[in-house]
């Protein structure tokens, strides 16, 4: 896997697309990510047509079904070679150590893929939570899952970039953390409502990036990379 910290959502089902935006982008980030849209429409045979590009897979499909049904499921991905995949962390700690124990037992190859989890989904505000019964908040509610995540063996969570420091503080150095509702300046928060832009997520210890629609639909993708890597450095 790349240090480049940018990870590029490809929200689509077109394969022929994403292969060939994955080939453009393979020199300027360090991964692309493929998500539950594209799975569902291609499935296995997808992902390893993206594969083929050599850009590194990030998997998020944020399993969360009993402990047995999610190891099984993480065991038939070993054949997948991705670097990255998600979970749910709300699936409780049986299931996250089934996940982490699966990983173990599968991947018996150097640098297995990490496994992390999904803590809250950045759609979703303190009104969202209360609709669903939850009264301790955006922040308590992430501190704990991923704390509970780190001892159950996932190897880091997704957060907001509003989470960041908080979780560097508890988790420690080594704890990955992937943020996503990453939106250069100037950029559409469209349906995210916890963003912030990629230098500041960075300086507050994120450890990937995940940009969807302000590389992918830009005009020119290459040039939106290259505009956020500027911004990163300045």
């Amino acid at each position: 896997m790349s240090v480049n910290p940018i990870i590029v959502a490809l929200d689509t089902t077109d394969v022929k697309y994403a292969c060939r935006l994955s080939s453009q982008l393979s020199e300027h980030v360090g991964a692309v990510k493929l998500g539950l849209e594209f799975f569902t429409a291609h499935g296995s045979a997808g992902v390893r047509e993206i594969a083929k590009t050599g850009m590194p897979i990030f998997l998020d499909l944020k399993f969360h079904d009993i402990p047995n049904t999610v190891a099984k499921t993480i065991r038939a991905l070993s054949s997948l070679k991705v670097f990255m995949f998600t979970i749910h962390t709300s699936g409780g700690k049986a299931m996250m150590e089934a996940a982490a124990k699966a990983i173990s037992e599968t991947f018996l190859y150097d640098n297995p893929p990490s496994v992390v989890g999904v803590t809250m989904l950045t759609s979703l505000d303190e009104g969202d939570l209360k609709t669903i019964g939850m009264s301790d908040g955006i922040s308590g509610q992430v501190e704990r899952l991923a704390k509970l995540a780190q001892k159950s063996g996932l190897n880091g969570v997704v957060c907001s970039a509003h989470e960041i420091e908080t979780l560097r503080k508890v988790c420690g150095p080594s704890f990955k953390l992937v943020v996503p509702g990453i939106r250069p300046e100037g950029s559409l928060n469209s349906d995210q409502k916890r963003v912030m832009t990629p230098r500041e997520a960075l300086r507050k210890g994120a450890n990937y990036l995940v940009i969807g629609r302000p590389i992918t639909e830009a005009n020119d993708p290459v040039w939106a990379v290259k505009e956020i890597i500027t911004s990163i450095a300045a």
